[in-house]
């Protein structure tokens, strides 16, 4: 008896795939390669700084840096599912990544990457209950209503980076396995498969562009209504007040133009798609920290008060003295 196969069934030869990287020249790639060894350093450096210092200065109890530390954690995370293997593929021959290391990657970036953008909008509706609702903020975003906004980003992080890889890990991939690109995305890596994926695209497009519009759409509500109650405070509760949600609104900007740019639109790839993809991979991680911290006065004088100390050895035990 003759047996039927269904074309998604199709035997899936490719085992790795070859990046094409940032650039085919060395001499770019040298630059790049210590440029981007900088910035990740910076990343890893800022974004611990960040969490140490709201860790140690007692600020976890105010749910302004409760999100801003696990914001932190997810930039360490999310560049480094991302950057380490684009930096040692700047100065390799071969930048190749093998098929469930491309599928782990894919995974990685979207998961870390929708959990940064959900935990960006909880920050901001976070911004609009104590500008709009102070008398009723510490009632309303209490230290349990926090943990269960920050369990709801990961869990629908996880849900979109699943829906994407079972999307893409369902495909065959028989033929071509170069990838434009210096990261496992998802739409250049549909571009390899050997079948027609304009459903999968719309799916994907669709999944992707729903989260980032949703959120945007909220994040542009709540600052609006912030900026209206402002006009009825004082010019020092509005300099205050602008001068935390200034911070916010610069790094949603830095995040969501770019993502907006790669993810909302159809199947398709573009040129400037690697340079706009540094900009969220890389860029906005290693701004955060310095973005936050130039406009924020309790995370300055929290950082003062860590750097500031001094350990000393005395009589068999250690001693803190604040200089």
């Amino acid at each position: 008896m003759a047996s039927w196969t269904h074309p998604m069934e199709k035997i899936n030869n490719v085992t790795e795939f070859i990046f094409w990287g940032l650039s085919q020249n060395p001499e770019v790639e040298e630059v790049c390669f210590v440029l981007f060894s900088f910035f990740y350093a910076v990343i890893l450096l800022g974004n611990l700084t960040i969490m140490l210092t709201v860790c140690t200065g007692n600020l976890l109890k105010s749910p302004m840096y409760f999100f801003l530390n696990f914001l932190s954690f997810v930039d360490i995370c999310y560049s480094s599912v991302i950057v380490p293997k684009m930096i040692v593929d700047l100065l390799a021959k071969n930048k190749t990544i093998s098929y469930v290391g491309c599928m782990l990657q894919l995974f990685g970036g979207h998961f870390f990457g929708c959990t940064e953008i959900f935990i960006l909008t909880v920050m901001a509706y976070d911004r609009y209950v104590a500008i709009c609702k102070p008398l009723h903020y510490m009632t309303i975003m209490d230290r349990k209503t926090c943990s269960k906004m920050l369990l709801g980003t990961w869990i629908g992080g996880f849900i979109h980076s699943i829906i994407q890889v079972a999307l893409v890990a369902q495909l065959p991939f028989c033929g071509p396995n170069e990838i434009d690109h210096y990261f496992c995305d998802v739409h250049p890596v549909l571009k390899l498969a050997c079948t027609d994926t304009y459903i999968v695209g719309v799916v994907v497009t669709a999944n992707s562009g729903t989260i980032s519009l949703g959120s945007f759409a909220i994040l542009l509500f709540s600052y609006s209504v912030i900026l209206v109650t402002l006009r009825k405070q004082s010019a020092e509760g509005r300099r205050k007040a602008l001068s935390t949600c200034g911070s916010h609104i610069a790094v949603v900007i830095i995040f969501f133009g770019p993502c907006t740019f790669m993810y909302m639109r159809p199947d398709t790839t573009f040129s400037e798609d690697k340079m706009v993809a540094v900009f969220y991979t890389i860029i906005t991680p290693m701004l955060n920290p310095l973005i936050y911290t130039l406009r924020n006065a309790e995370v300055k004088n929290a950082m003062k008060k860590l750097w500031g100390k001094k350990v000393f050895w005395t009589s068999g035990k250690w001693l803190e003295v604040l200089i």
